[in-house]
């Protein structure tokens, strides 16, 4: 195990989760991004899931609980699995179209909570839709987040990795070279 990379991972997605806690506008947030980023940079699965969680039970201790968060919880386990996808196809197309399937997996699920759980709409199949539809301007706002903060994340990463070989998740031991 990779102890210096395990702690720079640990420490970008807690500064991510940190973020939460800035003002924002709604759904402008690093859910999402975070999700991801764990499944496809942790080589341990458990770790993927963990520490993501870990942090938005964290930051959610400050922001509260809501009765939504189990399908919010479900759709981060969810993009964790598709950050599991983009270790395998890890180019810039790749991490976009992975947030774009983790934006529309989050918007999917929290909605349905809201129809679920909620009282604003009737449980009917045109209620559910309603409840789509009244959305669809967090929707923007939560491919604006997860796009910004995967760029954060995934660059920063990027960035890391080449200013410090030791933080790459492979590291190759050349003859000759330090």
């Amino acid at each position: 195990m990779n102890i210096p990379r395990l702690l720079v991972l640990i420490t970008i997605i807690m500064a991510a989760a940190a973020s939460r806690l800035l003002p924002h506008p709604p759904n402008v947030a690093p859910i999402g991004a975070m999700a991801l980023f764990g499944g496809a940079s942790f080589g341990d699965r458990r770790l993927a899931f963990v520490v993501p969680l870990a942090a938005m039970i964290l930051s959610d201790l400050v922001i509260g609980f809501h009765r939504t968060l189990p399908f919010v919880y479900g759709a981060f386990a969810l993009i964790v699995l598709i950050g599991f996808w983009l270790r395998r196809h890890r180019t810039t197309l790749g991490v976009v179209g992975a947030m774009l399937a983790g934006s529309i997996v989050f918007f999917l699920l929290a909605n349905f909570g809201v129809w679920v759980l909620g009282s604003f709409y009737p449980r009917t199949l045109e209620g559910l839709l309603a409840a789509y539809v009244a959305a669809i301007p967090f929707f923007r706002n939560t491919v604006v987040g997860d796009l910004f903060y995967a760029t954060v994340l995934f660059g920063g990463q990027a960035l890391l990795e080449r200013s410090y070989g030791v933080l790459r998740e492979h590291q190759r031991t050349i003859p000759g070279q330090p």
